[in-house]
């Protein structure tokens, strides 16, 4: 795989996280290219302009534009990771960029604002309104993304909390949306995070908007939580891939001994992962919240049980590699008769990555749609 990006900035050399050999993915795509090209001939950024880049999946954009100094905002942990290394890579220094988390509050007015679709509309709406007082009438607001992920109800988001759009040709099967701000436009409260009620529990669980399945328990997760242990004994057990917590919580309220770790890539992830459990059990229960790339910064056999509901895609990419990293972390975490328990869709082979890590794995139970998996360390 060719890792190196020549566009009229310049030619860089950028990777992808989390790595992996023989990787056959790049770390841009043709909507990358195609707004830098669109900057280049456009001239832009002017001299001194302040630059806001959003969901910059592997700081290509960062990378490309470091010599204006942008601000990079992003959810993603192995974002933020990347963007430092591909600096690092490419012999430039790391401050040329700063990068804050999506949380973070920004500081004053942008010329120039560069946003990579995301895959969930509902992140893009949060950013929006955080960003609208951010911006002047004269501010370029530009959206770049492949066509496959630039649905209808993007035009109308941005239309309905920056201002007018208009689009570009498509390109590598890329395109560019271009709105105007209006400085009349009235933007609404931001309606996230959003509150609801933990089935069958008296828990309010409250999720910031770039958290799966973000207003209702999804039906994956209400399948594990039937069959999560009970132990009095358990002392350390991590909620991998954490999303709201609400594994973690639960694991907590059957394994009254245990302290809970909360692990997740996503900053909004931990966030809300957080305020659910303080919420529910203040301070009465031990916990850790980490924003991480996964168990990284683990001790080797530090713990009892592993919970982990993987991703299988990454930004708007399908893939097996974010739950294979999990796997292989987890099998040195785990202490000596550890457990990793693991729900996931039938269609994805995990009892066989499973069992080559573990040299066991055993079905606890299944529907339909998914599959409850556990393999111990011997």
């Amino acid at each position: 795989m060719d890792n190196c990006l020549s566009v009229a900035q310049g030619r860089f050399e950028l990777n992808r996280l989390p790595k992996r050999p023989r990787e056959l993915l790049r770390a841009w795509d043709a909507a990358d290219e195609y707004v830098l090209d669109y900057l280049a001939e456009a001239g832009l950024p002017s001299a001194g302009a302040r630059v806001l880049i959003l969901n910059d999946s592997f700081g290509a954009l960062a990378v490309a534009l470091n010599t204006f100094l942008p601000c990079a905002m992003s959810d993603s942990y192995l974002s933020q990771q990347a963007t430092r290394l591909n600096l690092v890579g490419n012999d430039l220094p790391e401050h040329n960029v700063s990068l804050i988390n999506s949380l973070e509050p920004l500081e004053g007015m942008f010329d120039l604002v560069l946003i990579k679709a995301p895959k969930t509309l509902a992140l893009l709406e949060d950013q929006l309104i955080r960003l609208h007082p951010h911006l002047t009438p004269s501010t370029q607001v530009i959206t770049a993304g492949m066509v496959k992920v630039l649905p209808p109800s993007i035009w109308k988001l941005l239309e309905r909390l920056v201002g007018p759009t208009t689009t570009s040709l498509a390109k590598k099967k890329a395109r560019l949306i271009f709105a105007l701000p209006n400085p009349a436009l009235i933007v609404p409260d931001n309606p996230y995070p959003i509150t609801y009620r933990l089935e069958g529990t008296d828990y309010i669980i409250s999720n910031h908007a770039n958290v799966f399945s973000r207003d209702s328990l999804d039906i994956g997760t209400r399948l594990f939580l039937q069959h999560l242990p009970a132990s009095q004994n358990a002392c350390n057990i991590i909620d991998l891939g954490c999303g709201n917590g609400v594994v973690g919580l639960i694991a907590a309220e059957q394994n009254p001994a245990a302290k809970i770790h909360f692990v997740d890539e996503s900053f909004m992830a931990v966030a809300s992962a957080r305020m659910n459990f303080e919420r529910a059990f203040g301070q009465t229960r031990d916990a850790t919240f980490s924003v991480a790339d996964g168990l990284t910064d683990f001790e080797q056999e530090s713990a009892d049980l592993i919970l982990c509901n993987p991703p299988f895609h990454q930004q708007n990419t399908v893939g097996d590699q974010i739950a294979s990293m999990m796997f292989k972390q987890s099998r040195k975490v785990l202490r000596k008769g550890g457990e990793l328990r693991v729900i996931g869709n039938r269609h994805l082979d995990y009892h066989a990555s499973l069992t080559r890590l573990f040299g066991t794995c055993s079905l606890l139970a299944s529907n339909s749609k998914f599959m409850i998996l556990s393999s111990r360390t011997r």
